[in-house]
């Protein structure tokens, strides 16, 4: 029998990134497909209202309309995602500010949000590490949102979220302002180009906690790698084992590291990681206001929203996509 060269597809990690190309190309035709034929339906149903003089199919005509819309700058959107890694699964960590009960639940309601925004785009989401606030909410959470283009729409929301409400831990009802940062970055998937000296960092192995996976209080299986010459700090342990925790965090170890020395390169520091600054006042990017009126506001692109409930269940596209249409100025 005569033998081949190895080819294409004997590389497992190329042959699953050709096939989510593919896919993603499959689903850009099938949408724009449905696009076209709506917008037949469109001028079909104009003409029948003409045609009958019957001003009662106008709503029908304003419904089909609205649908074409929003199909439409959906797709424009996605043409603004060009950046390198804008493809990639995403990976979020959220940390509470200072504020203690008051911040952890904001923190909580914030994963609340993208859980549901991830939801509503049909991606999926694992926990990477999960820290309990003391009374309620969480610490801090570090999570993965996998799916076409999650890092491209989720850089946006990389930042200081800030929270003005009636605080439901406050016995005398007193308005609250409480902060949570969040940092995104991309799965990079690929063995980055980035040396680490063993000098350089520290590994410490602790009891998994919360949120997680079988092994949660049972064993030391949870990893934390701290790179002393920039501060970073990665942990993971949603893994089965101490060895898999370990390969995880190294490989958002070397993805922030790759990522930061891209920002040294970059015209604005703000193009990869954004400015994930001091958890506190005058650094916010976007507030949540629910007393004394309730406002959603993002202050790079000024897009507003009166319905908070509907953004904290995770209705965050029309912030998403004015962030992106700003950038792309």
């Amino acid at each position: 029998m005569e033998m081949q060269a190895p080819g294409f597809w004997d590389d497992p990690e190329k042959s699953n990134q050709k096939m989510r190309e593919s896919k993603q190309l499959k689903d850009v035709v099938e949408t724009m497909d449905g696009l076209s034929s709506q917008y037949e339906d469109i001028l079909t149903l104009i003409e029948m209202g003409y045609e009958d003089n019957d001003p009662a199919i106008i709503p029908d005509i304003q419904e089909e309309l609205t649908s074409f819309k929003e199909t439409f700058e959906t797709i424009r959107i996605s043409t603004l995602l060009s950046g390198e890694y804008d493809k990639n699964n995403a990976i979020l960590k959220l940390n509470a500010g200072a504020g203690g009960t008051e911040s952890c639940d904001w923190c909580g309601m914030l994963y609340r949000m993208y859980t549901r925004w991830a939801e509503r785009k049909g991606y999926s989401l694992e926990v990477i590490d999960y820290l309990d606030g003391d009374e309620a909410g969480i610490k801090s959470v570090t999570f993965q949102i996998n799916g076409d283009n999650a890092y491209g729409y989720l850089k946006s929301e990389k930042g200081v979220h800030r929270l003005v409400r009636i605080s439901p831990f406050n016995a005398q009802g007193k308005r609250q302002t409480s902060f949570v940062s969040l940092d995104v970055m991309p799965d990079i998937e690929e063995d980055v180009d980035v040396e680490i000296k063993d000098e350089d960092i520290r590994i410490d192995t602790y009891r998994s906690s919360g949120a997680g996976g079988q092994h949660i209080n049972k064993t030391s299986s949870a990893i934390r790698i701290t790179h002393f010459p920039t501060g970073i700090v990665v942990t993971c342990q949603n893994e089965r084992s101490q060895f898999q925790n370990k390969d995880k965090a190294m490989q958002m170890l070397k993805a922030k590291l790759y990522m930061l020395k891209q920002e040294e390169n970059a015209e604005k520091l703000s193009d990869i990681r954004g400015d994930v600054k001091e958890i506190g006042w005058g650094n916010q990017i976007r507030s949540y206001v629910m007393q004394p009126y309730t406002m959603v506001k993002d202050h790079r692109t000024n897009e507003e929203s009166g319905n908070v409930d509907a953004v904290l269940d995770g209705a965050i596209d029309p912030f998403i996509n004015a962030y992106l249409r700003w950038i792309n100025k």
